[in-house]
C-alpha cells in the first residue's frame, strides 16, 4: 500500500458491496501504470499532483489519510460526471492539495458519498438516518404527504398526512447509508381527510403516535414498536352535517408491532409485519399484518431522481383478515441520508384508509406526493 493512498468506496453496510458510482480507473505516467483500482470490496489509488503528466481513464480525487488501509474505509471516490461531492472524513486526515483536487461544495446534480466509518459502533444522540424505514406505499406511516384523488362514488377528496419520524438514539455505526446496529425512534402523525369541492372541508384525522426499538445487521432490519392510534371526525364535517357526531366511532388501537426487512438487492426492499393491540375500541380488533415491496436505484439521486414502484398490503381482523391493497410509482430523489420525496400516481382498493370509516369500501385513483425521513 502507498503511503497516502486511498480507499474508494461509498458504502460497506451490506456485507463490502460497493455501491455505485464505481468503476475502474487506471492512473499512467510515460506509460507505466501507476496504480489500478477495479476490485469490488475496495479500490486503492494515489492521486496524481496537477503539474504531472498523466493520460487517465478517470480523475481521482479524495481525502488522504496515512492510516488509510484497505481494511478501513476512509475517502476517494472516482470522479464521474457529474463530480460527486466528498464529506471529510472524521478522523481529522488533511483534504488532498493542488489545483484541481479541493471541492468546495456539492456540485448541482452531484452524487454524495458518506465518509463515516460502517465499521465500529458507539453511542450515538439523535443519530442521522434511521435504520428501519417507514413503508413507501404505506398508507398510515409517519411522513409528509399529500394525496390528491378521486374516489369510487366519484367524491374527489383529499388525504394529507402531517407527521415524521427521528431517530432519539443509537448504539451502532456512523453510518448514513443504512445503518448497523440498535436504534430507538419516535414517530407521530396526523393522517387527514378533506373534501376537494369549494368547501375543502376537513372530514375526519387519524392520530398516530408511536416508539419504535429497531435494529440493523447486513442487509436485515427488524423492528419492534408500540404505537397508539386514534380516529376522530372533522370539526367542519360536524357542523355543516348536523346529527353525526352521535353516529362517530371511537376507533382506537393501542398496539404492539413487530416486523423485518430484507434486501436481497441494493435496490430492491421486501417487509412483513405483525401486530397485535392490546387494547381497542369503536370496531377495531387485535390482529394485523403488513408487507409489501419497493424499488428503486440505491444511494443519492441528485437532481435527476430515479423511478420508484411501492406495493403494500395491509390486513386487519376488523375485516375477517380482509384490509385494503396499494400501489404507487412515478420518481424519487434521495438525499444523503436516506430520506426522500416522491410524486407519483397513487391507487388505492379495499376498506377505508380513514378508520373512522373503516368499515367503508373504497377505491382510490390520484396523484401524490410524499417526503420519508
Amino acid at each position: 500500500m502507498l503511503s497516502g493512498a486511498a480507499v474508494a468506496q461509498s458504502e460497506w453496510s451490506d456485507g463490502r458491496t460497493v455501491q455505485a458510482p464505481f468503476q475502474d480507473v487506471t492512473f499512467r505516467d510515460g506509460g507505466s501504470t501507476w496504480w489500478s483500482a477495479g476490485r469490488p470490496d475496495y479500490a486503492a489509488f494515489a492521486a496524481p499532483s496537477p503539474n504531472e503528466t498523466t493520460n487517465r481513464t478517470s480523475t481521482a480525487v479524495g481525502w488522504l489519510s496515512d492510516k488509510a488501509m484497505p481494511t478501513e474505509p476512509r475517502i476517494a471516490q472516482i470522479v464521474t460526471d457529474p463530480v460527486p461531492w466528498i464529506e471529510p472524513p472524521l478522523d481529522g486526515s488533511l483534504p488532498t492539495t493542488g489545483e484541481g483536487y479541493w471541492i468546495e461544495s456539492p456540485p448541482q446534480g452531484g452524487a454524495y458519498i458518506d465518509q463515516r466509518p460502517p465499521d465500529g459502533w458507539f453511542w450515538q444522540a439523535f443519530p442521522d438516518g434511521l435504520i428501519y424505514r417507514s413503508y413507501w406505499a404505506g398508507v398510515h406511516e409517519p411522513r409528509m404527504t399529500m394525496v390528491m384523488f378521486e374516489e369510487r362514488d366519484g367524491r374527489p377528496l383529499w388525504d394529507a398526512t402531517l407527521g415524521g419520524r427521528v431517530g432519539i438514539l443509537r448504539f451502532g455505526n456512523g453510518s448514513r447509508v443504512r445503518p448497523q446496529g440498535w436504534q430507538l425512534d419516535f414517530e407521530g402523525a396526523a393522517i387527514m381527510r378533506f373534501t376537494l369541492d369549494r368547501a375543502r372541508d376537513f372530514v375526519t384525522a387519524d392520530y398516530r403516535a408511536g416508539v419504535p426499538l429497531t435494529y440493523g445487521v447486513g442487509n436485515w432490519q427488524f423492528k419492534f414498536a408500540y404505537y397508539h392510534l386514534s380516529s376522530h371526525l372533522g370539526d367542519e364535517f360536524a357542523i355543516n352535517n348536523p346529527g353525526s357526531l352521535a353516529s362517530r366511532i371511537n376507533y382506537v388501537r393501542d398496539a404492539l408491532v413487530a416486523g423485518a426487512s430484507y434486501y436481497p438487492d441494493p435496490a430492491w426492499r421486501l417487509y412483513y409485519e405483525v401486530g397485535y393491540a392490546l387494547k381497542t375500541d369503536g370496531g377495531a380488533e387485535p390482529w394485523e399484518f403488513q408487507f409489501g415491496t419497493e424499488l428503486s436505484r440505491p444511494g443519492p439521486t441528485g437532481l435527476r431522481g430515479t423511478p420508484f414502484l411501492a406495493l403494500n398490503a395491509h390486513l386487519r381482523e376488523d375485516h375477517d383478515f380482509g384490509g385494503d391493497f396499494t400501489a404507487q410509482a412515478g420518481w424519487l430523489w434521495r438525499g444523503c441520508t436516506e430520506q426522500t420525496t416522491r410524486v407519483g400516481v397513487h391507487y388505492f382498493n379495499g376498506k377505508s384508509s380513514q378508520f373512522q370509516t373503516f368499515d367503508d369500501s373504497e377505491e382510490q385513483i390520484g396523484v401524490g406526493f410524499w417526503y420519508d425521513f
